[in-house]
């Protein structure tokens, strides 16, 4: 008797921070795909054991956040790792507005990286992603915000962003400045049918080619052009963001998902995003009665916060002007560390078991430092929002429920419709 082979996922991704990595999940789990998020690369054993069980696994990383002669430390195990999995396609999942630049997150350094972990050609990268407002045309990059679309560098958050900002919509110039590689793009008036696509990027020169999408159908040809070319490289290495993921599973039906929610009362919501819209949720929960007060290293906060809870009354934690970050070394580690300590002192206190988390960069360092191991989606109350439950081995942390959205994610009133889990009884409204 022989042992029966390891089973292989269909897909295996690295996401770049932990809120992109969850919007992966969302976009497969839409389609009756079953995944399963691991924060940082576990052991190999881990990762086969998943792979038995899930269809799509992946790692969430820190790499959007670090400079570039740090991504081969973070990068290049997590992509071996996967590779070494056998699945049909490999995605480096990056945000739908393609923040990277030469000094953080490159993105040209990833496609180097990964032509050599896969011995790639052509890399093939997609970051529209049509239900979330984000085309692309002629390799130009459009991004919608408070109902408009604009184009990428006149978009108010992206060419206002603090760490990338964004001066070019034209996304090969863009990755072409992270790179001495090639990088070029084919325009949707090329796609006629997937077989074709996929021979115009098998056949590129090229290191990496930037692909078009407007609505869904350029979604399913792309997917279509991708697991075509799966079957020739195996795994096939290609870059994207959520829409790359709807891509690769718009071939099944859509099926909805089960609220799962268990946890009740007041939540904590934690900011160290910046971004106009995140701004405006605050500003609508502090309307609604949600207690708001600057996110802060300081322990009688922390008590303070804890007392809010308790009471039933839901937080809110901003790092919008908080001198306390001011002069730290790191601003962002400094934000981190005190959203992690305010978190974890609420945890214990059995004050709260629900959670936000807002930025991306600010969420991946906080799961990390909770000592979360992985994550499963427990809802998705509408859009691209998803409503997560945490694995630990710390019984604080273990079963919490929460949401890690980006800073552009949600409407307005996204804190409150969290809090009131749609209805759902015995909760106190403050």
């Amino acid at each position: 008797m022989t042992d029966s082979p390891p089973v292989a996922p269909a897909v295996g991704y690295y996401g770049d921070d932990v809120t992109g990595s969850v919007d992966v999940l969302l976009q497969f789990a839409r389609h009756g795909v079953r995944g399963c998020l691991f924060i940082g690369t576990p052991s190999a054993a881990a990762l086969a054991d998943a792979a038995g069980s899930h269809e799509v696994v992946g790692i969430a990383g820190i790499a959007r956040s670090l400079p570039p002669d740090a991504l081969d430390a973070e990068v290049r195990p997590a992509l071996t790792a996967l590779r070494d999995l056998s699945p049909r396609i490999v995605q480096y999942k990056a945000c739908s507005t393609a923040d990277s630049s030469p000094t953080v997150g490159s993105l040209g350094r990833v496609i180097e990286i990964g032509r050599e972990v896969f011995d790639s050609l052509t890399v093939p990268v997609l970051f529209a992603q049509p239900d979330f407002g984000r085309y692309t045309v002629f390799g130009h990059h459009f991004a919608a915000e408070g109902g408009t679309v604009h184009r990428l560098d006149r978009q108010p958050t992206m060419s206002q962003h603090p760490s990338t900002p964004m001066d070019d919509s034209d996304l090969a110039a863009h990755l072409s400045r992270q790179t001495a590689l090639a990088i070029d793009g084919v325009p949707l008036t090329r796609y006629s049918t997937a077989s074709s696509l996929a021979a115009e990027i098998d056949d590129s020169p090229t290191a990496a080619l930037v692909l078009d999408a407007l609505d869904d159908a350029h979604l399913a040809l792309i997917g279509g052009a991708l697991d075509e070319l799966s079957g020739k490289r195996h795994p096939l290495f290609a870059i994207g963001s959520g829409g790359l993921s709807r891509a690769l599973a718009l071939g099944r039906p859509a099926s909805a998902l089960a609220d799962e929610r268990s946890a009740d009362g007041p939540v904590l919501a934690v900011s160290g995003s910046r971004s106009p819209q995140t701004r405006r949720q605050i500003a609508a929960a502090r309307d609604a009665g949600w207690a708001v007060l600057p996110l802060s290293p300081d322990a009688a906060i922390h008590a303070e916060i804890v007392d809010l809870l308790a009471s039933g009354r839901s937080v809110a934690l901003s790092s919008e002007d908080v001198p306390a970050f001011a002069d730290h070394p790191d601003v962002l580690a400094g934000i981190a560390e005190a959203a992690t300590t305010a978190i974890g002192k609420a945890l214990r206190s059995g004050a709260t078991r629900r959670l936000i988390v807002c930025g991306g960069d600010t969420s991946s360092r906080v799961v990390r430092a909770l000592g979360i191991r992985s994550l499963s989606i427990a809802a998705n109350p509408g859009a691209n929002v998803v409503v997560l439950r945490a694995r630990s081995d710390d019984p604080a942390v273990d079963g919490t429920e929460l949401l890690l959205k980006g800073g552009q994610v949600g409407d307005d009133g996204l804190f409150e419709s969290v809090r009131g889990g749609a209805g759902r009884a015995g909760q106190v409204r403050r």
